[in-house]
């Protein structure tokens, strides 16, 4: 295959609610710096209906062009109208990279567009790179259970795709009144063509922790010995209006429920203070917190990896480091309240 007539990074701009979705904003960080290494142009990619004002966003996110799909045909997302849609882009116009957000309809949506073009996909990317002079994507993502960092290529096909996780990259601050080209695209795909038909949607009501949101969270690993001894975790976050967190072993051990997993398989979180506690350190744990603003860890074993990717490391027992700064934080809480009563 010639790879000469392939050019561009592009991202799929996922919609959710009326707005681009942060991952995608994220995305386009990223693919502005790809982008830019290879001397090409940044493009996004949008499907929904009523959707075109969106663009001006992706501009002052760092897209030079945006290619619209707006119809009622996409009004809510169907793998086999989004799959068209971005097939067909995507053969006319032969970007050279096409990135993702590993959510539910990225990580879909990304999957069909690769097997039927066909070309590669790397899942679930923490790193991205391209090499300047090749144009070869550097994909980069736990393996092997976590235990070490895999880099994929795709040296026979384009375009090269992947999916990156959220929280993973960083989006450029905005430029207000940035602006580029909007491409209008249609494809001619009928609604009795269809083979899937959205009946009704149904929003899910009940209440799950968000810690990808929150903005301290306590994590707490096996090194606390059991479920009894989690509890500890609940106590210090309750004491700093914390989220908690856990690493895949408390989860599969069930102590705490799935939402709360921080790691390659749960959620990737970026709060402003991140504390692990009793958490060994393993890779898949680490690539879902390394771009907390602090982190602060707690373990009783000098030589656990977690100290490697700390910003503050204190060597000890948990079940006794923990209630003395429990007890340091009420102390703190108390003075504060009797001063602003005082006042």
């Amino acid at each position: 295959m010639s790879f000469e007539d392939y050019h561009g990074v592009w991202v799929f701009l996922e919609v959710r609610d009326g707005q681009i979705a942060p991952v995608s904003l994220e995305l386009l960080g990223a693919g502005r710096q790809l982008a830019d290494k290879r001397h090409t142009e940044l493009a996004g990619v949008i499907i929904g209906e009523g959707v075109r004002q969106l663009a001006g966003t992706a501009f002052e996110y760092g897209a030079d062009q945006v290619y619209v799909y707006d119809a009622p045909i996409y009004r809510h997302y169907r793998t086999e109208t989004f799959m068209k849609a971005l097939f067909a882009c995507t053969h006319k116009y032969k970007p050279e990279i096409i990135l993702f957000g590993a959510t539910t309809t990225g990580k879909d949506l990304a999957s069909a567009v690769a097997t039927d073009l066909p070309t590669g996909l790397t899942a679930d990317t923490t790193m991205l790179d391209v090499e300047e002079d090749t144009g070869l994507l550097l994909a980069s993502r736990p393996a092997f259970g976590g235990n070490i960092m895999a880099t994929i290529l795709c040296k026979k096909y384009r375009p090269q795709m992947a999916t990156v996780r959220p929280k993973v990259m960083k989006a450029l601050t905005p430029e207000p009144g940035r602006t580029g080209v909007v491409v209008e695209e249609s494809i001619p795909l009928q609604e009795d063509e269809v083979r899937t038909k959205v009946l009704e949607i149904v929003r899910e009501t009940a209440k799950k922790v968000k810690i990808d949101e929150a903005d301290i969270i306590v994590a707490g690993g096996k090194g606390l010995g059991s479920a009894a001894g989690f509890e500890l975790i609940h106590q210090l976050a309750d004491v700093m209006g914390a989220a908690v967190g856990a690493s895949r072993d408390v989860v599969e051990a069930g102590w705490i429920g799935h939402h709360h997993q921080v790691g390659q398989t749960g959620v990737t979180v970026t709060p402003k203070i991140y504390f692990a506690i009793g958490i060994s350190g393993a890779i898949q744990h680490i690539v879902g917190m390394q771009n907390s603003g602090l982190i602060i860890a707690i373990n009783k074993d000098p030589a656990a990896a977690i100290f490697q990717n700390c910003h503050y490391g204190i060597v000890g027992d948990a079940f006794e480091i923990v209630p003395m700064l429990i007890a340091e934080l009420k102390q703190a809480l108390r003075k504060e309240d009797e001063h602003v009563g005082k006042v």
